[in-house]
C-alpha cells in the first residue's frame, strides 16, 4: 500500500478559489484495477455501492463501500457506457451495442426508453443525466459503432445530437445538433444551465475539444450556446457539477501532467487539478455525504474526498 505524505501533492490548487475544496489530510486512492476502459460511475447511497461500466469487457461492475469488493453487476451489458439514476432511484444507462437508452426497474427488469429517432436507429448513446422533472437528456456521438471494441461497426443514420426524452410519453426532441461528438453532460445546481462536452478532436485536429454551456429555457429548450472551457491540448469526457456550480471534468490525452480531473469555476476559470496516472473518462460524487469524488481512470477506479458535495440528485 502506498503511503501518501499530506497534503497530497496530486491535488493541485491553481486559483485560491479551489483551496476551500482541498482537504489537507485526504489522499487520492486507487480502489480497484483490472478493467479495460472504465466509464459511467453512478452512486447508490441507499445500497452504499457504486456501479461503473467496463465497456470493452461488456459488463457493469459494482464496488461495495463497506468491503471494497468489486463484483459483476451485469454481463453482458450491451457495452453500456454512461449511467445515472432517475428521481425514483432507477438506473438509466446508455448502451453502445444495442444503440439504446434503458431503465432498470426496481425488480431488475429492463425497460427500453428509446432506441431510435425519426424512424432510424440511434448511433450509440454515450452519457446521460436526468432533470428534476424526470426528463432524460443524453448524447449520441456514435463511438460505439465506430469499432467492434466498444460495440459493433455500423453505419451512422442520424446526426450526432443531444436529446431530451420525456419518459412518460416517449417523445424525444433534439435540443442541440451542432456538435461533432457530444459527450459528457450535466446541469448546474439550479438547472438553469446545461454543460455539454464536445470531444470532436477524436475526429481530427481541426475539430473542437471543449465544454460548452447553454441556457435552459422553460426547462425544455437550449439557447445561447457558448464555449465554457477550452480543453486544448487534451480532451474532456464526463463532467459533474458541485453544489457551488463548479464543473469537475475528466481530462486526458493532453500529454504529461494533463491526465486527471480539472475543476472549473462557474466563470470558466480552471482553478484546480487532481493529477492521475492515466486519462480520466468520467466521475461522480458519492459516499454518505456526497463528498467523495469517484473517478474512472482508464483501467482503474480512483476516489478522493473533497470539501464540497455533488449537485446531482439522487
Amino acid at each position: 500500500m502506498e503511503i501518501v505524505r499530506y497534503p497530497d501533492s496530486r491535488i493541485e490548487t491553481l486559483d485560491q478559489r479551489f483551496a476551500q475544496y482541498k482537504l489537507p489530510n485526504a489522499a487520492v486512492e486507487m480502489l480497484w484495477t483490472g478493467g479495460r476502459w472504465l466509464e459511467g460511475p453512478v452512486w447508490f447511497g441507499d445500497g452504499r455501492y457504486l456501479l461503473f461500466s467496463d465497456i470493452p469487457n461488456n459488463r457493469i461492475l459494482k464496488w461495495e463501500e463497506e468491503t471494497g469488493e468489486v463484483s459483476v453487476y451485469r454481463k453482458p451489458s450491451n457495452n453500456t457506457n454512461g449511467n445515472t439514476r432517475d428521481r425514483h432511484g432507477r438506473l438509466i444507462s446508455c448502451e453502445h451495442d444495442s444503440r439504446r437508452v434503458t431503465r432498470t426497474e426496481h425488480d431488475g427488469s429492463v425497460t427500453v426508453m428509446i432506441d431510435g429517432f425519426d424512424g432510424r436507429p440511434l448511433n450509440a448513446p454515450n452519457d446521460v443525466v436526468v432533470k428534476s422533472d424526470g426528463s432524460i437528456w443524453f448524447t449520441d456521438p456514435g463511438y460505439g459503432i465506430l469499432m467492434d471494441y466498444e460495440g459493433h461497426r455500423a453505419k451512422f443514420e442520424l446526426d450526432t445530437n443531444v436529446y431530451r426524452l420525456d419518459p412518460e410519453s416517449g417523445h424525444a426532441v433534439v435540443v442541440a445538433g451542432d456538435f461533432t461528438k457530444p459527450n459528457g453532460l450535466c446541469f448546474s445546481p439550479d438547472e438553469s444551465l446545461l454543460y455539454v462536452v464536445d470531444t470532436g478532436r477524436s475526429d481530427g485536429p481541426k475539430h473542437p475539444t471543449h465544454i460548452r454551456v447553454f441556457d435552459v429555457i422553460d426547462g425544455i429548450r437550449l439557447t445561447n450556446g457558448r464555449v465554457f472551457a477550452d480543453m486544448d491540448p487534451g480532451s474532456s469526457d464526463g463532467i459533474r457539477a458541485d453544489r457551488d456550480g463548479n464543473i469537475w471534468s475528466g481530462a486526458g490525452w493532453g500529454g504529461e501532467g494533463y491526465d486527471g480531473v480539472h475543476c472549473y469555476h462557474p466563470d470558466g476559470t480552471l482553478i484546480g487539478r487532481i493529477h492521475l496516472p492515466a486519462p480520466c473518462s468520467n466521475l461522480c460524487f458519492g459516499g454518505a455525504r456526497k463528498n467523495r469524488l469517484f473517478m474512472t481512470v482508464s483501467q482503474s477506479l480512483f476516489a478522493v474526498y473533497v470539501e464540497t458535495t455533488g449537485a446531482q440528485i439522487p
